[in-house]
């Protein structure tokens, strides 16, 4: 299997753990009675699920130091997580996960649109497209037909 197409795979893998991880979330917030007490145990295992993994593949926890020396936009990271994590796990109850990862779609690809065509963050440029744009299209399309159906 070529590198590329490894990566496609795990990024689809990727993707399916956001819903799931959503619907588990929200078992914690119905045991636990609060959808942000929920976000924060989802944060905190993972936080100790990616602490023994940095120690046991050998990372070197000093490299954690050069995180003063990141812009102020590099820290908002963990902050977009939260939120989106807490926002799931209120919404996936309220309007079903597929509705839910429907819509968060559409705003992921409203946003790279964005991000690329500006080139915010340091990305590459990459222009509007009438193509791009009939994808977004789509997207609101099937966000349509999984509301009426």
């Amino acid at each position: 299997m070529s590198n590329t197409i490894y990566f496609m795979v795990l990024a689809v893998v990727a993707g399916a753990m956001m819903p799931t991880q959503a619907a588990t979330s929200n078992k914690m917030a119905v045991v636990i009675d609060s959808p942000i007490l929920a976000a924060f145990i989802s944060f905190f295992i993972g936080t100790l699920g990616l602490l023994v993994y940095v120690v046991a593949s050998g990372t070197p926890l000093s490299n954690m130091w050069n995180a003063k020396d990141a812009p102020a936009v590099a820290w908002i990271g963990g902050l977009l997580g939260a939120f989106f994590v807490t926002t799931t796990v209120l919404l996936a109850p309220r309007l079903g996960v597929a509705m839910t990862f429907s819509l968060i779609v559409l705003g992921q690809m409203l946003i790279t649109l964005i991000i690329d065509h500006f080139g915010l963050l340091g990305v590459p440029v990459q222009q509007v497209t009438l193509s791009r744009v009939a994808g977004i299209l789509l997207v609101i399309g099937g966000v349509v037909l999984i509301r009426k159906f």
